[in-house]
């Protein structure tokens, strides 16, 4: 990976992890994106940000074209730190935002190094409870958000993600355990018909949705999703 040999060179990137669907076996090229996790040698500041920069517009402008690749950049002494916001390389970007816990549990449970330790040997094991806090913090988070805005939902890309997001949120509740997005699909609160072109979108086929329909089934699901997590108590605090 062209990332990963420019990250080299850099000499103060000690680690580069992969998480998402490329770590849970769930990669599918041309619709996945690559999510991937660098830990620093100390803070990423505005040089090293600008340097960053500079690759990922080199790369997504060349070899990494259409790949979606993005990398949150964590310091290696802010990683005990859940709620830090930290550099983070997403679709022609750079902003800041934390590594979350669901992430931190994709690296333990599924992840694996380009550069560095394993990541189950870095960051701290997870149990059944934090994936649970780690989804409802997700649901009543940004998730609690967006259901305050039925209009955003007649973007197809945050419906579809949205329909997904809470069908693995309520599975993480539930168990304890992720679920890819394909497997997501199939436990979706919508009608057969739309998790068929749910599923085809995933294989990357051209099929396109009702948007007023789809967008009210999708807001619907997570008000509904999200209310329940806010009442669900069975998760201990941490």
């Amino acid at each position: 990976m062209k990332l990963a040999d420019r990250l080299a060179e850099l000499g103060w990137v000690l680690d580069l992890f992969v998480a998402g669907s490329l770590a849970t076996g769930d990669y599918i090229q041309g619709v996945s994106d690559l999510d991937l996790v660098a830990l620093t040698d100390g803070p990423v500041d505005e040089a090293r940000q600008a340097v960053l920069r500079d690759s990922h517009q080199d790369l997504d402008r060349s070899v990494a074209a259409g790949f979606d690749l993005g990398c949150v950049y964590v310091d290696v002494n802010e990683l005990p730190n859940g709620d830090a916001p930290h550099p983070t390389w997403t679709h022609g970007s750079l902003v800041h935002r934390i590594l979350s816990g669901v992430t931190r549990a994709e690296l333990v449970r599924h992840g694996f190094a380009i550069i560095g330790r394993p990541p189950a040997t870095v960051l701290p094991d997870v149990t059944d409870d934090d994936v649970r806090r780690a989804a409802r913090a997700e649901l009543c988070g940004y998730w609690a958000w967006a259901s305050r805005r039925p209009l955003m939902w007649l973007d197809p890309v945050i419906a579809d993600l949205g329909l997904t997001s809470m069908a693995r949120g309520r599975h993480a509740l539930a168990t304890g355990q992720l679920l890819t997005k394909t497997q997501a699909i199939e436990r979706a609160h919508a009608p057969a018909w739309l998790r068929q072109q749910l599923g085809a979108r995933r294989r990357g086929e051209l099929v396109v949705s009702p948007r007023t329909r789809t967008a009210f089934i999708a807001w619907r699901d997570a008000r509904r999703t999200v209310v329940r997590a806010g009442r669900s108590t069975t998760v201990p605090p941490s």
